[in-house]
């Protein structure tokens, strides 16, 4: 079976084609971006070949995969002879609220519930529906699933997932932590248990998805108890742009001194803080680490909060489940960033963690322990595929529906 992935962003669209027939093997990706601005354009990569670029107008999300379909069949760069060939499509979606706990196969009522989560995540859930819509009519009858990077946090209790405010507002507003990376936190922690032969069901593991966006979560037994990011992806770690756990008073404090709107306090908390604001360099640790090594002290303390706030969590979650088998870094920098790792486990011995600092430092991108043979918790790097897992449930979703 051959199964197109599709992630639809408010400009943008990331695409996979894998066939499931053959191992979830990779033929296709690539990427839309700009959309609805002149300079739109389409990067495919077929799996063996050069990249293929095109800049062209691509007003709306229809056009932009119809675009990615021409691509897919033309004789030069595409993948399959017929559309045909493709029996399903998978979509990202980024919130399910409450009413989604795994990936469902689209429907009428399911593009509904997609639309009144468009509140809890405007740009991202009206981009996904726009890509649902638009494949209804391009490709009408073709199975459609979605997966909601929510749906794996369903199983937080309510000790967990409530917020102190008056219970009455949750009633009605539904202000709850949702949590997001979901699917690639339920990936890497089942992946990880497969490599060390561990029972995930019987396992209290900590994943640590870090990227430009971050997350932290507490895994027990399979399920999620707990997870950095809450009703919006701006709590928890302090991330590229966004700023993390906040005081509220210092929003309130801000707003009134600086005479802020609420588009501009947005702004100012979910793209403008973060490391690239404390640093004043750049959201990319790269770029940090850099100017660290030229002596710039903003940009090392930058570098320590990151660290020292994913050390935070990893105690308070080890505390919460009772104690931690297995620790697991995983996203951009926690797959790449060797010195994230070794600051974010320095002094977690009392834990139990004996950390490899030179396996660490030569590994990158890679499924690697980077724990030693005689730590009592398993510390690991793991690569990351949420494309995989998408596909993997659109298939057996399509399957248990025939």
């Amino acid at each position: 079976m051959i199964v197109l992935v599709l992630n639809c962003g408010s400009s943008s669209i990331k695409y996979q084609v894998l066939n499931m027939a053959k191992d979830a093997e990779l033929l296709a990706k690539g990427l839309i971006e700009k959309i609805g601005l002149s300079d739109s354009s389409l990067t495919h990569s077929k799996t063996g070949d050069d990249k293929y670029k095109v800049e062209k107008n691509i007003p709306d999300h229809t056009v932009g995969i119809n675009l990615i379909l021409e691509t897919l069949v033309c004789k030069e760069h595409g993948v399959v002879s017929n559309l045909s060939e493709i029996k399903a499509v998978g979509h990202r979606v980024a919130h399910g609220g409450e009413n989604f706990n795994k990936s469902v196969l689209v429907t009428e009522s399911v593009k509904s519930d997609i639309e009144k989560c468009i509140e809890l995540a405007p740009l991202h859930n009206a981009a996904n529906l726009k890509g649902i819509l638009a494949m209804e009519k391009i490709l009408p009858g073709v199975p459609q699933i979605a997966a909601f990077d929510t749906s794996f946090h369903q199983s937080m209790p309510a000790y967990s997932y409530l917020y102190g405010i008056p219970y009455e507002l949750y009633e009605k507003y539904k202000i709850r932590r949702y949590g997001f990376h979901g699917t690639s936190h339920r990936y890497v922690a089942e992946k990880a248990c497969k490599i060390l032969n561990m029972d995930v069901k019987n396992s209290k593991i900590i994943t640590c998805h870090l990227g430009n966006g971050a997350s932290i979560a507490a895994i027990k037994d399979g399920k999620s108890l707990d997870t950095s990011m809450g009703f919006t992806p701006v709590e928890g770690l302090m991330m590229g742009t966004r700023c993390g756990n906040l005081d509220i008073g210092v929003l309130l404090f801000l707003a009134e001194k600086e005479g802020l709107t609420i588009q501009s306090t947005n702004d100012l908390f979910n793209k403008k803080s973060g490391v690239a604001g404390v640093s004043g360099v750049s959201s990319d640790m790269r770029d940090i680490e850099k100017a660290v090594a030229e002596g710039n002290e903003r940009a090392a303390v930058a570098l320590e909060m990151y660290s020292y706030r994913v050390k935070k969590y990893i105690g308070s979650y080890a505390a919460a489940m009772g104690g931690v088998d297995l620790i697991i870094f995983t996203g951009g920098i926690g797959e790449n960033d060797t010195g994230v790792r070794e600051n974010s486990c320095k002094g977690l011995e009392f834990l139990g963690v004996n950390f490899d600092t030179k396996i660490n430092s030569v590994t990158r991108g890679k499924d690697v322990v980077l724990s030693k043979e005689n730590s009592k918790v398993a510390v690991m790097t793991i690569t990351t595929n949420e494309e995989l897992v998408i596909a993997t449930d659109t298939m057996n979703i399509v399957k248990q529906n025939s």
